[in-house]
């Protein structure tokens, strides 16, 4: 697979600038106008892990994430595979083995340090510049050729950190799946229909989230991914579609896929956080950071400007971070602290960090 020029990545790390200034206006946007919409924290309808019962019958998953052989995806793969392990067998923990499906069609050089499963990528110029279309055919080729042992799995990511011990959120076939607020099917109405006919059922039959984070039994996504996959092209094929969906395309694929085989998830907005916008950790179980943290020296979010102190893992293209970042100034919010701790924590203790991508 030929590697793209320093031109090009220079190029995607400005686009990835204006979608992360984007989702900032748009999470800045939400934050004000419904200051206070209800958020799902667990309750009746979602319920907390026991951990007598995790004693008596641990219901394992297999934690897969699809990436590819650059730079960008492989230091995050490593700090992600670094808090797996170090995870894993805490007490609460239902993880069970590990994957990190390579959709380059070659191996790389990290086969050995992260148990790796190499599949194709999709014929070239498909994904028409939108890397993440491969990420539902790479889970249709994992599914299809992998020996996979455990019966449930959790669908992640390379920028995703665990912070707490992650129990099995699904409950038997009602897979568990994080709540986007900017996954609004309802509000894009004609689009959708185009994908979800009215026979299938009402838009509220589709759930407010992506593919990741979601713990799903592995039959139901053998099922689903096919038609997440080809739900995903056919969206990409269309102009309209593509337009207004962008960059989350992948996520309402995922979203319609499952509801057209009639599986509801069980929302947990305690499954992950997203700095800076969730300002603490708690007792929620993944830190997801896909948006850029900048600060001023007073510890103030400077909102889409570059601060005086930022993390943004998009700094970090054509080279993995340093060892020992710098902390965020006093006043910033846990969760960044935390998120910048972890990272530190993971760079220190992997061996052979700037040689190993």
């Amino acid at each position: 697979m030929a590697r793209a020029s320093p031109f090009f990545l220079v190029l995607i790390s400005l686009g990835f600038f204006l979608i992360t200034y984007n989702l900032v206006t748009l999470v800045i946007h939400y934050q004000s106008a419904e200051p206070d919409q209800e958020l799902i924290n667990g309750g009746p309808s979602t319920p907390s892990y026991d951990v007598k019962r995790l004693n008596e019958h641990k219901r394992l998953f297999h934690v897969a994430l699809t990436a590819t052989d650059a730079v960008y995806s492989k230091w995050q793969c490593r700090v992600m595979y670094y808090w797996y392990k170090k995870m894993k067998d805490r007490e609460g923990s239902e993880m069970g083995g590990f994957t990190r499906v390579l959709h380059s069609g070659s191996p790389d050089n990290l086969m050995e340090e992260i148990p790796t499963f190499v599949v194709d990528p999709l014929p070239e110029g498909r994904d028409r510049g939108y890397i993440v279309l491969n990420r539902p055919w790479a889970f249709v080729q994992w599914l299809q050729k992998a020996t996979i042992v455990e019966d449930y799995i959790l669908m992640a990511e390379p920028d995703h950190i665990f912070v707490n011990p992650l129990p099995n959120l699904a409950r038997g076939s009602d897979p568990a799946g994080f709540p986007f607020f900017y996954i609004k099917p309802s509000e894009n109405e004609k689009i959708v229909r185009k994908f979800f006919p009215e026979e299938k059922g009402p838009l509220t039959s589709i759930d407010p989230i992506g593919n990741s984070p979601v713990i799903i039994q592995k039959s139901q996504l053998e099922k689903i991914a096919p038609t997440w996959m080809n739900v995903s092209l056919q969206m990409k094929d269309d102009p309209e579609t593509d337009k207004a969906f962008g960059w989350v395309l992948e996520m309402y694929a995922y979203a319609i896929a499952s509801a057209l085989h009639g599986v509801r998830h069980i929302l947990r907005k305690d499954f992950m956080i997203q700095p800076p916008w969730d300002l603490k950790v708690g007792k929620t179980f993944i830190i997801h950071y896909t948006y850029g943290c900048d600060y001023s020296l007073e510890g103030k979010l400077t909102y889409g400007k570059i601060g005086e102190w930022r993390f943004d893992k998009r700094t970090y293209i054509l080279n993995a971070p340093p060892r020992n970042l710098s902390l965020p100034p006093p006043g910033v919010p846990e969760s960044v602290v935390t998120l910048v701790k972890m990272v530190n924590d993971a760079t220190a203790n992997i061996p052979r960090w700037e040689d190993g991508i």
